[in-house]
């Protein structure tokens, strides 16, 4: 450090421009354990074709290399961690969904087309030149495998690992005496195995092929092992995957191989699409009859939670802002349990009273009206449900702030709109709820927010059914949007559909972007209302 004295005789500091070698070799061995876990990180990443990611990481791990070399860069230090974590958790996330959004990523379209490829050319067949044998397997202490091929003609051979087939006698290649179905009792350096033995080791010697080149054998069942060959084959240069068994070509068709008759093979592969997921939003009928209806309600219930828990939250708060009022206390400390039950066991045990069979709401209106509402299987009576469990839910929320906030507000603005005649309904209207909006109208848009996206109260007490009829995906009249995504990229009957609901996905983060940018005017325009009061 340099000391600066100026004129005002107050002495300063500033960083010394002169960079010492520890400080140097502190960054060095930083850099150095940072980028040896980055380089294993990505290693294993790549090789497990978690492309994307790795170039991710890598991308962040020059960042940081840069942050902590980089002089210039000093200030940032300091909040590397948090950057990285934003990153790898916030930015990179949002960037692959929007990836994603434009694959066709799904059920049948898991893998890339290299591992489809190599998949194919794993499946083997028995040709009708092919031979079958019988076989005896034995095992080393060292866990290897040798295997005694019969064929029907009595022909014999010692079958290795990456070996050509042998056509040994007794005491040739460790072989020992045969027993009178011509199987070695012995061979040198393995055990023999019997049929009872032989079950634990099926699933590695399935695995192993025995012989080379054209004669590659592999064991098919407990009791044969054949000649298989390959049954695909991949032409790279004209993009023609060959069934070898049958001749028929296949070419790549919208992320499947696809022959000439229009026979699919599955699975298929990853292909980029475009904004095709976008478009069958808005266009395909199998998705556009239960989304207008799901989008409708979405909106709907996100109002009316807003509206009814508010309006329930400030009323409950007017009631006791009586300081006079008897058992004030208690009173509010019993209205706010719902708020510190975990909302979890709060619709859980909402759904058991709501049952239509055992739950006590409806055994009590069956005995005093003999009669009660289908929660579950009516449309109208399930959404019904669901409004009144988010306004249990909610309610205690406003009521604290609104409580707050009504304390704020100066009694002697009630007292000069008594002075001007101003009775209690002009002056709740005129005053109190203009000077509540100041404080609680952003609260009012986050609520609407999280509501639109509440995905717990939907999928928790109904699973967002009953089930609309003649729906060709799985959606229910009380799903919303993201419970409805939910079902597209998990749960739906036609298997996940990932790349469709990542573009949903995306369609509702604009929707709300949109709705937290209209919070901006509210606010203003609440501000301009309580500068009037």
């Amino acid at each position: 450090m340099q000391k600066v004295t100026e004129t005002s005789g107050l002495e300063l500091y500033r960083p010394s421009k002169t960079t010492t070698v520890s400080n140097i070799l502190g960054r060095l061995l930083i850099l150095f354990a940072i980028d040896a876990f980055v380089t294993f990180l990505v290693y294993g990443l790549w090789t497990n074709d978690s492309v994307l990611l790795a170039i991710a990481t890598i991308i962040v791990a020059l960042f940081v290399n840069i942050v902590i070399w980089r002089r210039e860069f000093y200030p940032l230090r300091w909040m590397v961690v948090g950057l990285v974590l934003m990153l790898m958790f916030a930015i990179y996330p949002i960037l692959y969904n929007i990836y994603v959004s434009t694959t066709n990523y799904g059920f049948g379209h898991l893998l890339t087309k290299d591992q489809v490829i190599q998949q194919f050319e794993n499946i083997k067949y028995l040709p009708e030149e092919g031979g079958s044998y019988t076989w005896t397997a034995y095992v080393s202490e060292s866990g290897g495998f040798a295997v005694w091929l019969q064929k029907e003609d009595g022909t014999s051979y010692l079958a290795l690992p990456n070996r050509g087939l042998l056509v040994v006698q007794p005491g040739e290649e460790g072989v020992g005496e045969l027993d009178d179905q011509g199987i070695p009792l012995t061979i040198e350096g393995y055990e023999r195995l019997n049929r009872l033995t032989v079950v634990r080791y099926i699933n590695d010697l399935g695995n192993i092929k025995f012989g080379e080149g054209e004669n590659i054998v592999q064991i098919t069942s407990l009791d044969l092992a054949a000649e298989l060959q390959p049954k695909y084959e991949y032409d790279e240069s004209t993009d023609v995957l060959t069934d070898q068994q049958t001749g028929i070509e296949y070419v790549p068709v919208d992320g499947n191989f696809t022959s000439s008759t229009g026979e699919r093979l599955s699975p298929g592969f990853q292909i980029f699409i475009g904004l095709q997921n976008f478009l069958d939003f808005f266009r395909s009928p199998a998705l556009r009859g239960p989304l207008i209806l799901i989008t409708t309600w979405n909106f709907v219930f996100a109002f009316l939670s807003v509206v009814m828990t508010f309006a329930l939250g400030l009323a409950v708060a007017l009631i006791f802002n009586d300081r006079n009022l008897p058992g004030r206390k208690l009173i509010t400390t019993l209205l706010l349990i719902p708020y510190t039950i975990p909302s979890l066991i709060s619709i859980m045990i909402w759904r058991g009273l709501l049952n239509p069979e055992v739950g006590i709401v409806n055994r009590t209106l069956e005995q005093l009206i003999n009669w009660a509402p289908s929660w579950f299987t009516d449309p109208t009576w399930a959404k019904v449900a669901i409004l009144m469990v988010n306004l249990w839910l909610g309610y205690p929320y406003y009521m604290l702030i609104c409580s707050g906030a009504l304390q704020a507000i100066p009694t002697e603005i009630y007292g000069a709109a008594k002075v001007d005649g101003a009775n209690t309904w002009q002056q709740f209207w005129k005053i109190t709820l203009p000077l509540l909006l100041v404080a609680v109208g952003p609260l009012l848009v986050a609520t609407f927010v999280f509501n639109f996206n509440n995905f717990n109260i939907i999928y928790l007490f109904i699973e967002g059914g009953p089930p609309i009829a003649g729906a060709s995906t799985e959606a229910g009249h009380t799903d919303i949007l993201i419970s409805y995504v939910y079902n597209l990229a998990f749960a739906g009957g036609r298997g996940a559909q990932y790349g469709q609901a990542a573009a949903i996905t995306m369609i509702i983060f604009f929707i709300v972007a949109v709705i937290t940018l209209l919070q901006f005017r509210f606010t203003q325009m609440w501000e301009e209302v309580s500068e009037n009061v």
